[in-house]
């Protein structure tokens, strides 16, 4: 309920521009839908709202427009898809009755293949019409052909990974530790 009543405070001088911080952090699942929609309304009637989120997941549902900052620079300013689009590493899930023959012909043209374990694969490097046109020409029948583009939440790690100033630092492995006391 502080949520809601410090928005309603913030909308009494009737803002043209809005800076939220956090506005739904430990929200149950109506008011953050509530609150998304409030600031989707907002924003169609004109008005400016920054919100500040590490929620990636809700920024993806919410934001029409991203402004990524990392130690003080800014790192993009552009919309969701444009930030999806072009931060992210694309991949292509294929699925045909002859995967093996199609990954060797996807390899032969530079792409790379990964193969899950219902057989289906994981092209990267290579975009979807590509792999259609090669599967074609090699008379190999598809039965899914369908461009994968990461989540938000994948492309802001990428994006950002310079820019942490406080990451998760792995374990040494046991090699490591071997190597040292040698």
């Amino acid at each position: 309920m502080s949520q809601r009543l410090g928005i309603a405070a913030a909308l009494l001088g009737d803002p043209q521009v809005l800076l939220l911080d956090e506005p739904v952090n430990g929200l149950d699942p109506e008011a953050i839908l509530w609150i998304r929609n409030l600031l989707k309304r907002l924003a169609a009637e004109g008005r400016t709202v920054f919100v500040s989120s590490h929620l990636m997941n809700e920024m993806a549902v919410t934001a029409e427009h991203l402004i990524v900052i990392g130690r003080g620079k800014l790192i993009a300013d552009c919309t969701t898809e444009e930030f999806i689009e072009q931060s992210s590493q694309k991949s292509v899930l294929v699925r045909s009755p002859d995967a093996a023959r199609l990954g060797e012909v996807i390899t032969a043209d530079g792409g790379t293949v990964g193969v899950a374990d219902d057989g289906a694969l994981t092209v990267t490097n290579l975009p979807a019409d590509r792999i259609g046109h090669l599967a074609a020409r090699a008379g190999l029948e598809l039965h899914e052909l369908t461009p994968q583009l990461a989540s938000l939440e994948e492309a802001f790690m990428e994006l950002t990974r310079e820019s942490l100033e406080y990451g998760t630092h792995e374990a040494a492995s046991p090699d490591m530790n071997e190597e040292r006391s040698a």
